[in-house]
């Protein structure tokens, strides 16, 4: 066990009542979670304040607290620490408490409003393509080495981090490649990690429930790379209008890549249909099983990550060639009489615009596009109205339904994205709240060579009503209806 004034070496301290040299065993920020010797890090969240259970970890057996406001009348035998940041002294806490993890892997993280699972996952794939164990830390799932792990949410907290990071490391990994999310920027969630690479895929309209302005959501994507040390790379999309702003005071090795610009890495998009895309990247054609002009930009971040990481050139072309789309992310399917169907994860205006500019793309213009859409509960609303103006500009037919509604009523939902509708486009559009009915009647109404995508909810196997996580599955209800309950004329 480690002493408490060990696993806060690198926290800032403001004010301490008590001895830090008390062995502790464990470090949380749950107070359900505290067990007899533990410390406890009161973290103001968006939903509670820990600071509010500190007397009930106490009484769990908690040792030490760490807090940013000490109480009024402390306990004697508990030790209080106070810091400014506790979410930052957390992840700084955690890493100590696991002896540094990251700094004993080549950590590289992937930042960015799209493109953070594809890259992350592709990465994860390539390098073992080249011979390396890796560990994987994304939005669907976590592995460690061989071992998978489910994920709850993109960036986990600092000791589940530092945990899974551990792990790595003791299974032999030497590579990992994590999503860094804005909320964990900002919340101090990868404070303490030691990264060798970060990088920038793009900024576009999402999480203001959370950040409020876009300003302060450049900022969180900013700090991440301002804060990488100088023996890193940090790799940025400059056809991004935010590109070179992720770069201005970064201390790592800047590196561009770009499919428009003059950077470091340039791509080029030879030919792209529903079978893959042929690609040049610096010179070199190639073919991949991705589709699209947004996975040309992830396949191309993937490639100079490598490049940067000290990968042979020719090897990671190879190793590209033959990796396939990640899960949920435009995952197609055809049925017998050609009628295309995408699963996509799109929840934002630019993702949502970047799908189907690739279907549209592709399209021949003779057959009809179907989109189904729908929007979170409990999250942005300014981009509902949005989406649904993109979703009708770019398709032929809109069915609006549910998402993931959480505490809000689905049909309160529904009212926000036909805001953005023009009343001339009203015509192309249905709103069917089930969502299972919603994608059954788009397999109905699709006509042999149609195409229908499904958007919002990607990889994920449930649906969120009140509270309570259902199964649910878009590809496997798509597949359903698509390749076995319906006849098509």
């Amino acid at each position: 066990m480690k002493t408490l004034t060990e696993i806060l070496a690198a926290v800032r301290i403001t004010k301490a009542i008590g001895s830090t040299d008390i062995r502790i065993k464990s470090v949380q920020f749950d107070s359900r979670l505290i067990k007899p010797g533990d410390v406890f890090v009161a973290v103001k969240g968006t939903q509670s304040d820990g600071h509010d259970f500190i007397e009930k970890a106490i009484q769990s057996g908690a040792v030490a607290i760490i807090c940013e406001i000490l109480p009024s009348n402390p306990d004697q035998n508990i030790t209080y620490v106070q810091t400014i940041h506790s979410g930052k002294a957390l992840g700084l806490m955690a890493s100590q408490l696991f002896d540094n993890p990251s700094a004993r892997l080549n950590l590289v993280g992937v930042t960015g409003t799209n493109g953070k699972t594809t890259i992350a996952s592709l990465l994860h794939e390539v390098f073992r393509k080249l011979g390396y164990k890796a560990g994987l830390l994304s939005t669907i799932q976590n592995k460690t080495g061989d071992t998978v792990i489910p994920s709850t949410h993109t960036t986990p907290d600092p000791v589940q981090i530092n945990d899974l990071l551990n792990r790595m490391v003791r299974e032999g990994c030497s590579h990992c490649f994590m999503e860094v999310s804005s909320h964990a920027v900002d919340q101090g969630r990868i404070a303490g990690l030691t990264f060798k690479g970060g990088i920038f895929t793009n900024l576009t309209h999402d999480h203001l429930d959370y950040h409020k302005t876009i300003e302060n959501y450049l900022k969180a994507k900013k700090k991440f790379f301002d804060e990488l040390p100088a023996e890193a790379f940090a790799l940025s999309n400059i056809d991004d209008k935010n590109g070179r702003v992720m770069l201005q005071n970064t201390k790592a090795l800047k590196k561009t890549y770009s499919l428009k610009s003059v950077s470091d890495f340039k791509g080029k998009i030879i030919e792209n249909q529903f079978e893959g895309l042929n690609l040049d990247f610096d010179g070199q054609e190639f073919i991949s099983q991705l589709i699209g002009k947004f996975n040309a930009y992830n396949l191309l971040a993937v490639y100079a990550a490598a490049i940067l990481s000290g990968e042979d050139k020719n090897e990671v072309l190879t190793a590209l060639s033959s990796v396939k789309a990640v899960e949920g992310r435009f995952d197609y399917i055809r049925s017998q009489n050609n009628i295309v169907g995408i699963v996509d994860y799109a929840h934002s205006p630019d993702a949502l615009e970047n799908v189907l500019n690739t279907i549209g793309s592709i399209r021949t213009k003779n057959e009809t596009l179907i989109t189904v859409i729908g929007a979170g509960g409990d999250r942005d609303k300014l981009k509902r109205p949005v989406m649904g103006k993109v979703a009708c500009e770019k398709s032929d037919k809109v069915i609006i339904t549910s998402d993931n509604p959480r505490s809000e009523e689905p049909e309160d939902i529904i009212r926000d994205i036909e805001k953005g509708i023009d009343p001339s486009q009203l015509k192309k559009v249905l709103t069917i709240t089930n969502r299972k009915e919603a994608i059954k009647t788009a397999c109905i109404m699709a006509r042999p060579g149609d195409i229908i995508l499904i958007a919002g909810k990607g990889h994920e196997k449930y649906q969120e009503i009140g509270g309570v996580k259902y199964p649910f599955d878009d590809k496997e209800i798509l597949k359903n209806y698509l390749l076995t309950n319906i006849n098509h004329n």
